[in-house]
């Protein structure tokens, strides 16, 4: 009786944050904002899929309702659930209800892995980490208290003289309440060194930086401290895909920014992710994105002009 409560007043305070997100984000668009990892967003009407990477942090759905599938895995979350993602993970999101009347709200938040261990540290917390089945992505009921943390970190940004103060102490406390609340044990397996997920997490930090260069799985296993078969199984245990995979996704996914902001051709792009055939790289693009190359990065364009007018 008492958490059903809890669930109403957290979807009636939520709307009234997504009062204050929808005064900000006028328009269909992702909005970065003045503090560090904190966008807001807002769409008009459900939305196409959209391949994306989501980094460690926790992601807010104000109003409406949106899905994520990871490998085969879909979730879904809706005003008083919270989705916190512990590594990088190439998902595929999209708005499954919104409308110009009643949009799309939500906010996302990054964090440093860095800040995330110190915090853990500070409150001594590795020491309960349980050995429950890690879901590197995983959704919540919102906690009072990271609600009220995120209500104030939005306020601040009609406070920009006290922003660069408040904001970190801000971002600390979120942190801190997520650890010690329902997502805590799945943050807590990238903190505990000993842990797979925690080597896998390193891995995955790893081919986020030097994805352009050629696998070699015995080498990635090696540094993980594992052998060949496991490596692999508690890779798509953690990601959903294989390693492999995983390295198509970045390698797509950075040429296609690479076309669409840099202006980019096709035959450069691939290239310089790391493709050694254009031929490759476009049946490649073709098979995640549903189009070629140019074909795709011409609609994206037009979309963005269509949302800007």
């Amino acid at each position: 009786m008492q958490s059903a409560i809890k669930s109403q007043e957290i979807v009636s305070d939520t709307s009234r944050l997504a009062g204050i997100v929808s005064k900000i984000v006028r328009s269909d668009c992702d909005q970065l904002t003045a503090v560090p990892g904190l966008s807001l967003h807002r769409r008009n009407s459900a939305s196409a899929s959209v391949h994306c990477i989501y980094g460690l942090g926790i992601g807010v759905t104000l109003q409406g309702c949106k899905q994520v599938m990871v490998g085969k895995e879909v979730i879904s979350y809706a005003p008083g659930q919270s989705i916190v993602t512990s590594v990088d993970l190439p998902v595929i999101s999209h708005v499954t209800q919104a409308s110009f009347t009643k949009p799309f709200l939500g906010m996302m938040l990054t964090f440093d892995s860095a800040t995330v261990i110190q915090i853990a540290e500070r409150m001594r917390l590795s020491q309960r980490l349980r050995n429950d089945g890690f879901r590197p992505i995983n959704v919540q009921a919102l906690d009072v208290g990271v609600h009220d943390a995120l209500w104030r970190l939005v306020r601040l940004l009609s406070e920009p003289q006290l922003l660069e103060t408040l904001a970190p102490l801000i971002k600390e406390e979120i942190i801190a309440r997520l650890l010690s609340g329902a997502h805590g044990s799945q943050l807590l397996h990238i903190v505990t060194g000993s842990s797979p997920s925690q080597h896998i997490a390193k891995t995955l930090t790893w081919l986020k930086l030097n994805f352009r260069h050629a696998l070699r799985m015995d080498d990635l296993a090696a540094n993980a401290n594992m052998s060949p078969s496991t490596f692999r199984q508690h890779f798509r245990t953690v990601t959903g895909m294989s390693p492999l995979q995983y390295q198509k996704q970045l390698r797509l996914q950075a040429a296609r920014q690479l076309m669409l902001t840099q202006y980019v051709d096709a035959s450069s792009a691939g290239g310089s992710v790391g493709y050694e055939s254009s031929s490759q790289f476009s049946r490649e693009y073709r098979r995640l994105f549903g189009e070629p190359p140019q074909r795709d990065i011409k609609r994206m364009r037009l979309q963005q002009i269509a949302t800007n007018r």
